[in-house]
């Protein structure tokens, strides 16, 4: 069930092929030595699979069931989540603070980003919260919200997990535009999370969220734009997602280019706060 030939030598963080609840879930832990063997566990379900170069992999259950992910309730979103952005601010106080401190460019008018500040937590913390609305590609159909609980200081909130999309709505397919579509011509950048989007903005004029790995991988070639920046996470999902994406783009005659930070486990966001 793991792609073992995706992982070298080190320690990762990735989804659980068992029990997979998409986003950026990385409940699985890898762990691949220098002779090649490899270890998987996940920490929710306790799925672990383990692979010998001579034998090849094995898997085991583990103590605990692992639940199938159920399927999506909306498609599109809810009047709960409007009226929730109905209640969003232009980005301003504790969210342009905690932009700036991650080094992000700041939207413009316009942008799907926002902010609340004071947001309730499942866990029951409420704090200040950026929040992304997701819309379709293509139909620019609202379906869901991305919500990231934030310190001023750059910090997520001491909450877990501090990201999170409404639960039960679609995001496949989707976006968070974080320049408006006026704003974008024949050149577009595009990376997962929306720091590291709002990161890839120091090089690029357009930038959208896609949000995670599986949107990244098929992110659709767009009408009228002709150049894209792809901008990846370097762990084994990212890397694949992120040239998955430039290969189909240039497949269909456009110029992609995908710029991957060299540091195992960073993303675009880490090194731009690099000092």
């Amino acid at each position: 069930m793991i792609t073992w030939s995706d992982f070298p030598v080190g320690n990762y963080r990735t989804r659980c092929p068992a029990c997979d609840r998409d986003g950026r879930d990385k409940a699985l832990g890898v762990t691949v030595d220098d002779e090649g063997k490899g270890v998987a566990h996940c920490f929710r379900c306790n799925f672990v699979e383990t692979n010998r170069p001579d034998r090849g992999a094995t898997q085991r259950p583990g103590k605990a069931v692992c639940r199938p992910v159920a399927a999506l309730k909306h498609n599109t979103l809810t009047d709960w989540g409007r009226a929730l952005w109905g209640a969003t601010k232009p980005l301003s106080g504790a969210a342009l603070a905690y932009l700036e401190a991650r080094s992000c460019v700041v939207p413009p008018k316009g942008t799907h980003l926002r902010w609340l500040p004071e947001l309730k937590h499942p866990s029951g913390y409420v704090g200040a919260a950026l929040v992304g609305l997701i819309t379709h590609v293509h139909t620019r159909e609202p379906l869901s919200l991305h919500r990231t609980w934030i310190k001023p200081n750059g910090d997520k909130a001491d909450v877990e997990p501090a990201r999170m999309l409404l639960k039960d709505h679609r995001k496949a397919e989707g976006v968070i535009r974080l320049w408006p579509d006026e704003h974008v011509g024949a050149v577009l950048g595009i990376a997962e999370g929306i720091e590291s989007a709002l990161s890839l903005a120091h090089a690029v004029e357009a930038i959208w969220s896609v949000i995670d790995a599986g949107n990244l991988t098929s992110f659709p070639v767009l009408a009228g734009v002709r150049q894209l920046f792809v901008g990846g996470d370097n762990d084994p999902a990212g890397i694949k997602a992120a040239y998955a994406c430039g290969n189909r783009w240039a497949a269909a005659d456009r110029e992609a280019r995908v710029l991957i930070p060299e540091q195992v486990g960073w993303d675009l966001n880490d090194l731009a706060r690099a000092p």
